[in-house]
């Protein structure tokens, strides 16, 4: 007699499907597919019918209803949600209404872009909370620092901006090098 209970063995063909549903648009099952950036639920009908979705949705959490603050778009009341990249204020006639606003204003350093001599650096945060300064005229311009800008001229290379870096003034042209003590 075997100690192996051979009966967990023999599992039906079909054992390790999921079940995802319909396609909406077409009825076809849906299926988990892999894409280069990673794994979503697709229309098993493909390449005829392109529908997919995420495989994990990223539910938006409602925390507050701002009562009696309009949309600017459509009227309804403003709410303060949490999303993936973290809180912000939207519109709660979403997905009818895609209004968004930022909650934390962007600090504006009044020092002009360098590159496009038109926009200002403005600081603002990726989403792993690291601040950065970029030009407001994104996308048109990309011009961005990693340091805090400083409105003066570089004497070495005559770039109009500084960066203040590690307690230094520096010159943020890699090909420049100027350096010097900050004194605040």
């Amino acid at each position: 007699m075997s100690k192996i209970d051979h009966s967990l063995f023999s599992a039906d063909a079909h054992a390790l499907e999921h079940n995802f549903g319909q396609c909406p648009q077409c009825n076809n099952p849906l299926e988990i597919k892999h894409s280069k950036s990673g794994p979503f639920i697709g229309c098993s009908g493909y390449p005829q019918c392109e529908f997919s979705k995420p495989l994990h949705d990223n539910q938006t959490a409602l925390l507050k209803t701002l009562e009696g603050v309009q949309c600017p778009e459509c009227s309804s009341d403003l709410a303060i949600k949490k999303g993936r990249f973290g809180m912000f204020i939207g519109c709660t006639h979403f997905p009818s209404c895609h209004y968004i606003s930022a909650i934390k204003q962007k600090e504006d350093t009044q020092v002009t872009c360098p590159k496009c001599e038109k926009g200002q650096l403005t600081a603002r945060t990726n989403k792993y909370g690291k601040q950065f300064f970029a030009c407001n005229h994104y996308p048109q311009c990309r011009y961005v620092l990693n340091f805090k800008p400083i409105d003066e001229a570089c004497p070495n290379c005559g770039w109009s901006v500084l960066i203040e870096k590690k307690g230094q003034i520096c010159c943020p042209q890699p090909s420049c090098g100027f350096k010097k003590e900050h004194i605040s």
